[in-house]
């Protein structure tokens, strides 16, 4: 009996993990990092910069993922800059590796952010910072292999709200001179875009300054000449609930704005982002889904290697 228990702890462990985060807020994300370097696997990602600096602040620090076997020298590969979740008030670029890794791994250069959190600042301030590290990007990531004409954003939860605002609010690239057209694409998992009034204490100590809470969610901002963007998200997300999705796929589409909808049935809100793990990968189909999205967004060669 015992030892049934224990082989049924471990064929749960990543939904033990996954409610860990979804409902008690902990995020054992390194805990995934460590996980994802011991399993075995084909050629993935590496980290070729550590810690650079794309704005004056101890938060504004970056790290930059290329494919196992990328030189410098090739040709220049797309781009996708990943902002973590954490509710605004937590996360670490460093607690991402597997995510950079695991992007890498699919021929592209990832470059994940750090930025400023809850309480130190409040919205739009970590929107400023999200478009001071896509300014760094468009001036700096050829150095490292990356093609700065070839931009996509991505994000779980509080950092897929982060990248879609950088994408249908076109001031916050504006105050770094950049254009709307910077950014070709964007693959978002498990984002809030609906979610005023702000009844969950995340978004009340963001948001709930504001004047006009109508302005700061992205449902708000959308138009016809948005870039093309996949929207992941669980079914049993108790949360961000799947209707934030669901909600901007609709608002995109009056608009005439190209969007694809992945609702994985019976995944939570962790989920997406644990499946980047090469332990749980095939816990929901996230990798393959936003590879081929960003693969036919950004032109990526379909040789690019697979993990």
């Amino acid at each position: 009996m015992a030892t049934r228990s224990a082989r049924q702890r471990r064929r749960t462990f990543p939904t033990v993990v996954a409610d860990l985060v979804d409902r008690r807020g902990w995020n054992p994300v390194a805990l995934l990092n460590g996980l994802d370097r011991l399993t075995p696997g084909r050629a993935r990602g590496r980290k070729i910069a550590d810690g650079v600096p794309y704005g004056p602040d101890v938060r504004h620090r970056l790290d930059v993922w290329v494919p196992a076997d990328h030189k410098r020298d090739a040709e220049p590969l797309p781009v996708v800059v990943f902002f973590y979740g954490g509710g605004w008030h937590a996360g670490s670029r460093t607690d991402y590796g597997f995510v950079g890794a695991a992007l890498a791994s699919q021929g592209f250069v990832v470059v994940l952010p750090d930025y400023r959190l809850v309480p130190t600042v409040r919205y739009p301030e970590f929107l400023r910072d999200g478009a001071l590290a896509l300014r760094w990007v468009v001036d700096f990531i050829g150095h490292y292999g990356g093609d700065a004409t070839r931009i996509a954003v991505s994000g779980h939860s509080a950092g897929a709200y982060n990248a879609v605002m950088l994408v249908l609010d076109d001031r916050w690239l504006a105050e770094v001179n950049l254009p709307p057209e910077t950014i070709d694409a964007a693959a978002l998992l498990s984002g809030p875009y609906d979610f005023a009034p702000f009844r969950e204490f995340r978004g009340r100590n963001a948001f709930g300054h504001w004047p006009n809470p109508a302005e700061t969610q992205p449902i708000s901002h959308c138009g016809p000449d948005t870039p093309p963007m996949l929207l992941i998200h669980g079914s049993s997300d108790r949360l961000v609930y799947a209707k934030n999705s669901r909600n901007l796929a609709a608002r995109l589409k009056q608009h005439g704005s190209p969007v694809t909808l992945r609702i994985y049935q019976g995944a939570n809100h962790a989920d997406p982002v644990i499946a980047m793990s090469r332990p749980f990968r095939g816990r929901v189909p996230v990798l393959a889904d936003v590879t081929a999205f960003l693969r036919s967004a950004l032109g990526t060669p379909t040789s690019a290697s697979t993990d």
